[in-house]
């Protein structure tokens, strides 16, 4: 196993990379470069959050992108017995927590992020978000305050962008 670590995005790094500071009409390279990362093994995400993707409109570029651009092993599986346990504890601290309200609690297990966080336990995998911990709030589960319940790193957009080394240069075009 490689001492380089290697991530999993959380659905809003996508989604919010389209809609502001990485639009594919903008910056095609940071698209292109997490299609090169994921075929030396670095980036992935779950099956989980390409389905949140695909919940977008038909002409929405990154259901598009993922339609037509991304590999399938751009997303792992989460049918693993060892992730559906990590699944199961996710679940259950969340639903004993009571800091949280019971919207909260619906909302949370409802969607990819304890998916994320199981996964990445498992696999030991950094998890990418652009949340923030919010370790008082009670009407959201915030994806970085379960990573710390359970010892799983996370990240920003950019600090893996760092780290893995991508840079984009400007070309002028004609």
């Amino acid at each position: 196993m490689s001492d380089e670590q290697n991530y999993i995005l959380d659905s809003d790094v996508l989604i919010t990379a389209k809609n502001s500071y990485y639009t594919f009409s903008i910056c095609p390279g940071f698209w292109d470069s997490l299609l090169h990362w994921n075929a030396k093994g670095r980036i992935h995400t779950i099956d989980r959050v390409k389905q949140e993707l695909l919940n977008g409109s038909p002409d929405d570029e990154i259901v598009q992108w993922v339609e037509t651009s991304v590999p399938n092993g751009f997303f792992y599986s989460c049918a693993d017995a060892s992730v559906v346990d990590a699944f199961r504890e996710v679940m259950l601290w969340a639903q004993r927590n009571g800091q949280y309200s019971d919207a909260a609690k619906a909302k949370f297990a409802s969607g990819a992020d304890g998916w994320l966080v199981a996964y990445s336990r498992v696999n030991d995998t950094a998890v990418v978000t652009n949340e923030q911990p919010e370790p008082n709030a009670k009407k959201t589960i915030k994806l970085p305050d379960v990573c710390e319940a359970f010892d799983v790193r996370y990240e920003n957009t950019f600090s893996m962008l760092r780290q893995i080394g991508v840079q984009y240069h400007f070309s002028e075009s004609l």
